[in-house]
């Protein structure tokens, strides 16, 4: 088992039990990216850099599923298309609507 600290923000909420609905909480992310999170920070370990901060929902949220739903929603018809697939893509990788599959000890 390894041990680890990350820089949570303060508000973030708690983590949820394994298997729950995601509450962007943020751990799995800070922890270490997930497939498409290697793809998009280039790297194995630490916290994913699409990882954003939403100051007004006072949670985290997956960049890539962000930007990719403002291009799924973006004028033209070929951006709006590769908006969807890069979508598509980007919730299977992640594990989008699967539950909280972080196994991680919350400690604050």
């Amino acid at each position: 088992m390894r041990e680890y600290a990350v820089h949570w923000h303060a508000q973030a909420p708690a983590k949820p039990v394994l298997g729950a609905p995601c509450n962007g909480c943020g751990l799995c992310c800070l922890a270490e990216p997930c497939p498409m999170g290697m793809l998009v920070s280039r790297r194995r370990l630490g916290a994913c850099s699409a990882l954003r901060w939403d100051e007004e929902g006072a949670h985290y949220r997956c960049g890539v599923l962000e930007d990719a739903k403002a291009l799924a929603a973006a004028p033209g018809r070929w951006r709006r298309w590769r908006g969807r697939l890069w979508l598509r893509l980007a919730r299977r990788w992640i594990a989008a609507g699967m539950g909280c599959d972080a196994d991680l000890v919350e400690v604050r």
